[in-house]
């Protein structure tokens, strides 16, 4: 058996020891059960060693280098493990690795985001501030050589493990432009990068702050958020948008509920088997400061996102716009195991304030069907659904996400659209456009850019019809901008123009002053049984 066979087979073995362990916690007052059960696990156990040193030793070919390692890490692991649930899951190295470099928020290397397209490596985006920002690379540009070795046949795995390394070590990239008649050699200086989990935060109309949390992964969101709402001063309203947010750390989301509550108002509850509950409440709250809030969702904000979503909406603090979030209560506990591998293995359930479930049914759904297809898993009708109340008394359901207040119609793009969203379109034309054309701070796309966008989908073998674009043309313009004007002033612009055009966010703006009145509605409602029980508590009758 190879070494790195062995060290794959010791991470497995010492996967089954954690949850011999879990197991233990589990059934600790079961007694003749849990030595049932431990037996049962022993056993388990010597017929997976027994059935992996028959494949080791017979399979047709050798499990040698990389092999060894994938029978592990993409086989009998994940495998095992999505037959408990969809979230629990196992981190082999690499992925142990980006997923801690994920959560501390920064990482070392030259900032900017790359991406292998074809035989081609190009840059994204440059992380506004970062080396690569300031030297001037742009969305576009592809990385043809790294310290003097060319790149062809890289990855952009391999490509961003050259670019990163310690803080205050150069990098020389040779990049290859649209319109640059030779090749553009930057030396960068190696930097701490960090990557925020609020990629937009700006006053989006007169009093009306804006918000847009990619993710809970940052550990400091929620300080993030603290600066954000200390940006805006005195509001009239707040927006903000959890759409696409895949959750991450729970401390963060309960950081950021916090400085919107009341102080003492309950954020959210785990409940499990092998661990004591465990409730968090407001521990500093909003001191008083209460404006409307509007927060976007839709079908994949989940996890922590929810969490937000789900306590702010049995307060009664802010009115949640758009579809039915995901659905993911299930809490994963990470055990760090050998190797610098990790597991993380479902242990709690979320709840609301007011009692909500957020899982969604996941007994009989394939993976594909709960990822891709997950309005399959949801209750036919609200009559299957548990019932909760808010604050003030509202109706709202749980198992299956968040329920939204007011529904928004999914944005289902069309047959042509998806061609110039799989092609990239618009992304490859705005370099061409951008070395034909001097930064303009008024730039809009009119017809005559439209028109060299037309002969730009013609050169790229793009099917396309003058119906097509008038028919797209108010879904075609606001995306050439965005990249052209990240090109030109950078991320945070372009991330603007989206949000300028976005008839969710401008949908949301206008339920405002809805989301005013359901709080003004709360607070009398709380008023009044603060009364009650204060009359109550001195016998003073109360009126039925």
């Amino acid at each position: 058996m190879t070494p790195r066979a062995r060290r794959a087979l010791f991470s497995i073995v010492l996967f089954f020891a954690v949850c011999a362990v879990v197991g233990s916690l589990l059934q600790r007052n079961v007694g003749a059960q849990s030595s049932e059960n431990e037996s049962q696990l022993r056993d388990s156990l010597k017929d997976f060693a027994n059935v992996y040193s028959i494949v080791e030793q017979n399979y047709a070919e050798p499990l040698t280098g990389d092999k060894a390692d994938d029978a592990i890490y993409d086989g009998a692991i994940p495998g095992m493990l999505r037959t408990l649930d969809p979230h629990s899951s196992f981190y082999d190295p690499k992925a142990y690795a980006a997923m801690r470099e994920n959560q501390s928020g920064h990482y070392y290397g030259v900032g900017m985001v790359i991406q292998q397209q074809g035989d081609k490596v190009y840059v994204i985006m440059p992380y506004e501030g970062t080396p690569s920002y300031r030297a001037g690379i742009h969305p576009g540009d592809v990385i043809a050589d790294v310290d003097g070795k060319s790149t062809e046949g890289w990855s952009s795995d391999q490509v961003a493990k050259a670019l990163k390394g310690p803080k205050g070590t150069h990098v020389q990239v040779t990049m290859m432009r649209v319109g640059s008649p030779k090749p553009l050699v930057f030396d960068l200086t190696r930097d701490e990068i960090p990557h925020p989990s609020i990629d937009l935060a700006y006053e989006i109309r007169p009093g009306v702050g804006y918000i847009h949390i990619t993710d809970f992964q940052d550990e400091d969101t929620g300080q993030e958020f603290a600066a954000a709402l200390k940006s805006f001063g005195n509001m009239k309203g707040l927006v903000i948008d959890l759409r696409n947010n895949p959750g991450g750390l729970l401390s963060q989301a309960v950081e950021v509920c916090d400085q919107l509550l009341a102080k003492g108002q309950v954020i959210v509850s785990q409940r499990g088997r092998a661990y004591p509950d465990q409730v968090y409440t407001a521990t500093h709250g909003n001191g008083g400061r209460d404006f409307p809030i509007v927060v976007l969702v839709n079908r994949n904000t989940a996890s922590a996102a929810e969490i937000v979503s789900g306590a702010l909406q049995d307060h009664d603090r802010a009115l949640i716009v758009g579809q039915t979030t995901f659905g993911k209560g299930l809490v994963q506990t990470v055990y760090n195991l050998s190797q610098d591998t990790g597991l993380a293995l479902t242990t709690y359930h979320y709840y609301t304030p007011s009692g909500r479930l957020i899982q969604r049914n996941y007994e009989g759904v394939s993976l594909y069907d709960y990822y891709y297809d997950h309005a399959g898993a949801l209750p036919s009708n609200s009559s299957n659904r548990e019932v909760k109340f808010t604050d003030s008394g509202r109706t709202v359901y749980g198992g299956g996400g968040i329920t939204p207040d007011e529904k928004l119609p999914v944005m289902e793009t069309d047959k042509f659209q998806d061609e110039l969203l799989y092609k990239d379109v618009f992304f490859h034309f705005a370099p061409l456009y951008v070395s034909k054309h001097p930064a303009d701070p008024n730039f809009q796309v009119d017809d005559a850019v439209m028109k060299d966008f037309e002969q730009f989908l013609t050169s790229q073998g793009v099917d396309w019809t003058q119906a097509d674009i008038s028919k797209s043309a108010d879904w075609i313009r606001p995306r050439i901008k965005q990249e052209i004007v990240t090109i030109w002033y950078g991320e945070n612009d372009g991330l603007r123009t989206v949000t300028q055009s976005d008839p969710a966010i401008a949908k949301a703006i206008g339920y405002l002053p809805q989301a005013q009145a359901l709080e003004d509605t709360a607070h009398k409602i709380m008023e009044e049984k603060a009364e009650a029980r204060n009359q109550a508590s001195q016998g003073v009758p109360v009126q039925p």
